[in-house]
This record gives structure tokens, sequence and C-alpha cells, in this order.
């Protein structure tokens, strides 16, 4: 897309601004990117591995400014990243040698299943009397992550979701640290693939030289503004956001 209009540019850059703040607070904002990049012309695979690679300094940020909550979970971070980033590997495999229709069809599933266990996350948590001090469930946390990171490694659309989802159930600890680790495992999976993208798919750089520097600008300040926002506002952020991504994917 090096011949696309100036509005084309300045719109993409806008919605990477948004995409990078969404994904901090609730996850999810590679959707608005992905319907824009098809909207100038770009095909479906080459549009979803370039919006796969766009959201990498979207994370970063996010990362940064997380590093405090970061610090104080290390142990649960490394064993969670060595997860997402084997699943993740794997999910871009299949990306790479599968059809595109043969993932789409679970894709909105997904989402909408996620969203819907984070929003009835309190009472499960009550009626299984778990405690944000009790211990992880690293037999259930482990495979969960793993399986969230092959579905960012091959689609990506709502990762946060999915992962704020899993982490909320099985990572028993306030939903605000919970949201820092959740970054810092789409980062994970995000730089899993960029590699592996920029090796085998058909990536459009100029995209991603449009989409990097306001993802990143997004991500750092969307971060800043998920950390005031109490729990249970953050949760239904994320709940109403994954419900519309999922109804977008099954009209899609």
């Amino acid at each position: 897309m090096s011949d696309a209009s100036v509005w084309e540019i300045v719109l993409l850059g806008l919605l990477g601004l948004l995409a990078g703040a969404v994904n901090a607070v609730a996850g999810g904002g590679s959707l608005i990117v992905f319907p824009a990049l098809l909207a100038v012309g770009m095909p479906p695979l080459p549009a979803n591995v370039t919006n796969s690679v766009s959201q990498w300094p979207g994370y970063a940020g996010s990362v940064v400014n997380a590093r405090g909550d970061l610090r104080e979970q290390r142990r649960r971070l490394v064993t969670t990243a060595i997860a997402a980033a084997v699943g993740a590997a794997i999910g871009c495999t299949l990306l790479l040698i599968l059809p595109q229709s043969v993932f789409d069809a679970v894709v909105p599933v997904l989402v909408l299943l996620a969203s819907l266990t984070l929003g009835a996350q309190p009472w499960i948590k009550r009626w299984t009397r778990r405690e944000e001090r009790a211990a992880d469930s690293p037999r259930v946390l482990l495979p969960a992550i793993f399986l969230a990171a092959v579905y960012g490694g091959y689609f990506g659309g709502a990762l946060g979701v999915v992962l704020i989802a899993v982490l909320s159930l099985f990572a028993h600890d306030t939903l605000q640290r919970l949201n820092a680790l959740k970054v810092a495992l789409s980062l994970v999976t995000s730089t899993v693939t960029v590699v592996l993208f920029a090796l085998f798919a058909p990536v459009d750089w100029f995209a991603v030289l449009l989409l990097a520097p306001t993802t990143l600008i997004g991500g750092y300040l969307g971060m800043a503004v998920a950390k005031k926002m109490p729990d249970g506002v953050l949760r239904w952020s994320v709940v109403v956001l994954g419900v519309a991504v999922a109804i977008y994917l099954f009209l899609r």
C-alpha cells in the first residue's frame, strides 16, 4: 500500500493510536486496524500478518508502563511467557500452512466465550471460594495460556480478551496486576509472530511503518489509564468490547 492516499495514511495512524490504547486497557485493538487494512485494499492474509506485526510496539509501550506490577510477579511471568512463546510459534505455523477458513470458523466462538467467562469471573470465584491471595493453578493456567497463544499466533484479534479471561480464572491476583501480565504475554506472543512473519509471511512493511509509532504511543498512554481503573470498570470494559468483537467476527 505504498501508493496510499494522504487520508488513508492519516486514518491508519489514528487507528494505530486507538488500537494501542485499547490493547492496553482491554484487548481487541488489533480488530480496529484489521478492517482498516482491508478497507484500503489489502488482501486478508497480508492484512492479518501486517496487523499482527504492527501491534508489537503498542505492547512494548504498555509493558514499559506496567513494569512495576510485573516486577512483583516475576516467577509467574517467566513460566507463562514460555508457554506463550511455544503456543505462538505453533499458531503462526498453522496460519502459514492451513487455509484461513479453518480457524476463522472458531474465532468468534472463542472470543465470545472468553468475554462471557470474564464477566462471570466474580461469581465463579465465589462459587469455587478462591481468593486473590490463593495460589495459582499452574497445571491449568499454563496449558490455557499455551492455547490462547496458539490463537494469538494464528489470528491475534482480541488476544488480550482471551488472555485476561484465562488469567482471571487461573491466576489469583488483582485485575490490574493481571492486566499488566496480559500485556507482557501479548508482547511475547507478538514478538514470536514478528520474527516468523517477517521471515515467511507477506508483511506490508510500509503499513507497519505507519502503524508502529502510533501503536507504541497508544499502548503507553492506554496502560496509564488502565492502571487507574477500578476492577469492575476494567472487567466490564473488556466484556463489552469482547462481545462487540465476537459479533463483528460472526458477521465478517
